[in-house]
């Protein structure tokens, strides 16, 4: 990973370890606090807190930390294998709230929540919430508002009329995104095929790469980067991307045109507020990404600023006060895409 950001996390790395260490030993604190005192918070991630997805969390978590909301530690790089483990030794470390990702492990996860009913788990799921388990809720970065907004503009910048989508697993928080992407850039030129292929892997950029130079070689001129790797393709064959999640217009800026951002404060902030409050209950916590929550939004256009067709940037301005005025509502559609 290039971006700047990033290389101070891993400099992070050793004083959140140590921070981990300081919790183990300490029993379980009442669920209510007083509200001066920081909510305890661990992260549970299967991948680098560097790849996307779990950036945002990482980085919600970072500022929550820095205004003294909560204390952060975190485990990267868990296998699925490990997940439950790690999730164990966290609750018994004296932790309030657990956060993470648990697509590879929906229920073992759940069976160590039913464990330790006196920890609060908020992790990211492909099911919804289990009212008989009350102490864990999901979430998704239901951020389909801006991939919506992205795919109108991508729809306006493609001169071949072939987008090309590379994506992790066809799991609903991918497919979502990218059938919002493909009909916000239908809606602006109805001729687009897309090619669409996963990759298997939620970080394996050499191999999202090598789709994405497949797809340019079929003819596309626009990719959507639903994993790291693909606007390296874009880049070095001259083509242009739509990122996803977070904005890479600073590595690739004659490539990545715009980005749809998920910002994971809100549904954070939320979930700390209820753990301090001592109500914190299994529910969703998805609506927390969508734009009207202020849990997503279509990055500046930076480096592309005049070279999007000025009539698809008002139609853009006008959708997205839409969406937030809840007066247009972007389809959910969590089947998996196909090409066309």
């Amino acid at each position: 990973m290039t971006n700047a950001r990033f290389s101070l996390t891993r400099r992070r790395l050793l004083a959140s370890a140590a921070a981990g260490a300081a919790l183990t030993g300490l029993s379980t604190a009442p669920q209510r606090l007083l509200a001066q005192e920081p909510v305890r918070v661990a992260g549970v991630y299967t991948v680098p807190v560097e790849q996307q997805w779990v950036s945002r969390i990482h980085l919600a978590a970072e500022t929550a930390e820095e205004r003294g909301d909560i204390t952060y530690t975190f485990t990267e790089n868990v296998s699925n294998t490990d997940y439950a483990r790690v999730m164990r030794e966290y609750a018994e470390s004296g932790v309030q709230l657990i956060v993470g990702e648990v697509f590879g492990v929906e229920q073992e996860a759940r069976e160590v929540a039913a464990e330790y009913p006196d920890v609060a788990f908020l992790m990211g799921s492909s099911f919804m919430h289990d009212p008989d388990l009350p102490n864990f809720a999901v979430f998704d970065n239901y951020i389909q508002d801006a991939a919506y907004l992205s795919g109108l503009i991508a729809g306006a910048m493609t001169e071949s009329d072939n987008i090309g989508m590379v994506g992790g697993f066809p799991i609903p928080e991918v497919n979502r995104l990218m059938h919002a992407f493909m009909d916000g850039a239908r809606e602006v030129n109805p001729e687009i095929r897309f090619q669409v292929a996963f990759i298997g892997s939620w970080f394996d950029p050499p191999r999202a790469k090598e789709t994405a130079f497949g797809m340019i070689e079929a003819g596309a001129d626009v990719m959507y980067a639903e994993r790291f790797g693909v606007s390296d393709a874009a880049q070095e064959r001259e083509v242009l991307a739509i990122g996803n999640v977070i904005d890479t217009q600073d590595d690739y800026p004659d490539t990545v045109v715009a980005s749809a951002i998920w910002h994971f404060e809100p549904t954070l902030d939320a979930a700390v507020a209820a753990v301090r409050d001592g109500v914190f209950v299994a529910e969703n916590y998805g609506v927390y990404s969508y734009m009207i929550n202020d849990g997503c939004s279509l990055a500046p256009l930076g480096t592309f600023e005049g070279r999007v067709p000025e009539d698809v940037m008002e139609l853009v301005a006008q959708r997205e006060e839409q969406i937030r005025a809840g007066e247009f509502e972007v389809e959910i559609n969590d089947e998996e895409p196909r090409s066309s």
